[in-house]
């Protein structure tokens, strides 16, 4: 491959200038009709307003394997000041470093931010890091990337890519590394373990030896990182189409038994990570990219279809007997049992819990009508039919049952990608969902026959 530069795979913490690897057009696949749209939009009007833009990260990584990137983002030596004069259908998002969202027709947002000084991402300085952001260089913002193979730049001027650490080797090698020392980048913030296991199981690459090693030896620093991070972007694996490589390499590095010791405790382990192995599976056909129409579920129901393995023999839940006053131990065990192992380890909401124990507490009951083909009437009338008969669904044909038609999350006139929402009042996604409903009239919480009856 021709470059107009030295190869930059050098010792950036040493502090000396690191010339950058810059791929012409020839040497490489991206072209600018490759580009969204509106990103494109974005690039020229910086470019016109005599700004340099380039795409970044994740969209230059997809276009240069021949994937259709998720998102187009863009950084710029623009000030978040100057963009919103240039743009005026955006807005500044952010805390300690503002970004800027422009926005366009259909709901299309194009991210862009401001190069970032790797100052306050030292390669060595394992200090907390400092209250302010600084704007910095090209070559500063390569290097606080996490890894190499997104920390590529593309331009539209001449169309070359712009290497700083060594990606695009890495890209035709296969390789996923973490810029920099990975032990100190790890320990500065060990969401980097999550990010780089999440991209070896997307792209199927290898992850170079160092880094593994770093990821292996740092899994446990996890547990210092705020739980709804983590959790969000356990999610975000889950919902990737890729949950089954994710997991996979998760077990391989032990990370997955600290994100969830209880499945390391497991009497039945080798069979339990069988079953959830299965489960992922499913999940991941439901979720693939590439097809014409694809489900979405959500958070509550992966969250209950990762935990099912080890909770359906943590409380025998094919075998517990529910009539009587069995229903209500068996409900309040589930509760339990998810409160001490998931709940305040990953922040989740009660309404939440609630709406996965209602999973939980009436397998039972479906595995056996699911079994007969048939629905007693008084069971199709309960407002969580549709979400224990999918969840049902989903768990026998990962136990070797029929595959589950797509018909089963159709939502009727609805096209496109299928959103579940929960049925049961609970568990949705973003500030509508999970939430009572309140009344002004006497009686308070809607639904309930007496102000004075708790919540539990």
């Amino acid at each position: 491959m021709g470059t107009d530069s030295i190869d930059c795979q050098g010792q950036k913490e040493s502090g000396s200038v690191i010339s950058a690897t810059v791929i012409p057009e020839s040497d490489h696949p991206i072209r600018p009709g490759d580009l969204d749209r509106e990103a494109l939009k974005v690039l020229y009007r910086l470019r016109d307003a005599g700004f340099s833009g380039y795409l970044v990260g994740g969209g230059v990584r997809d276009l240069y394997l021949g994937r259709e990137p998720k998102d187009f983002d863009i950084s710029t030596n623009a000030r978040p000041g100057q963009l919103r004069r240039l743009f005026r259908n955006s807005r500044t998002i952010g805390r300690r470093f503002r970004l800027v969202q422009v926005f366009f027709r259909g709901n299309k947002i194009i991210e862009v931010s401001t190069l970032r000084s790797q100052s306050e991402y030292g390669l060595h300085d394992t200090k907390v890091l400092p209250a302010n952001n600084t704007f910095g260089t090209l070559e500063e913002d390569a290097f606080r990337r996490d890894l190499t193979i997104n920390s590529l730049f593309y331009e539209i001027g001449q169309n070359t890519i712009i290497d700083y650490v060594g990606g695009v080797a890495d890209l035709n090698n296969g390789i996923v590394r973490i810029v920099g020392d990975p032990d100190v980048r790890i320990t500065r913030d060990p969401v980097r373990i999550l990010r780089a296991l999440r991209h070896a199981a997307r792209t199927n690459f290898t992850i170079e030896k160092k880094s593994f090693q770093a990821i292996v030896g740092h899994r446990d620093k996890l547990n210092l990182c705020p739980s709804s991070r983590i959790r969000d972007e356990i999610i975000k694996d889950l919902v990737s189409g890729y949950s089954r490589p994710w997991a996979e390499l998760c077990i391989k590095s032990r990370v997955f038994f600290t994100l969830f010791p209880f499945y390391d405790q497991s009497t039945a382990n080798d069979d339990v990570l069988h079953e959830l192995i299965a489960i992922l599976t499913v999940i991941d056909r439901l979720h693939k990219n590439g097809r014409k129409k694809s489900v979405h579920l959500p958070d509550y129901m992966l969250m209950a279809l990762l935990l099912f393995p080890w909770l359906e023999r943590e409380l025998d839940l094919s075998k517990r007997e529910l009539k009587g006053g069995g229903y209500r131990h068996l409900f309040n065990d589930i509760r339990q049992s998810l409160e001490a192992s998931i709940c305040h380890r990953f922040n989740i909401k009660r309404s939440v819990k609630e709406t996965m124990t209602m999973l939980f507490v009436n397998m039972p009951n479906f595995q056996k009508y699911q079994q007969q083909e048939s629905w007693p009437k008084w069971l199709k009338r309960k407002s969580y039919f549709k979400d224990c008969a999918r969840f049902s669904a989903l768990i026998a044909e990962a136990q070797g049952g029929d595959v589950v038609s797509l018909e089963l999350f159709t939502v009727a006139g609805g096209s496109g990608d299928v959103q579940l929402k929960s049925t049961n009042g609970g568990g949705g996604r973003g500030p509508r969902g999970g939430n009572p409903a309140f009344t002004d009239k006497k009686g308070g919480v809607f639904g309930l026959r007496s102000s004075r009856i708790s919540i539990s």
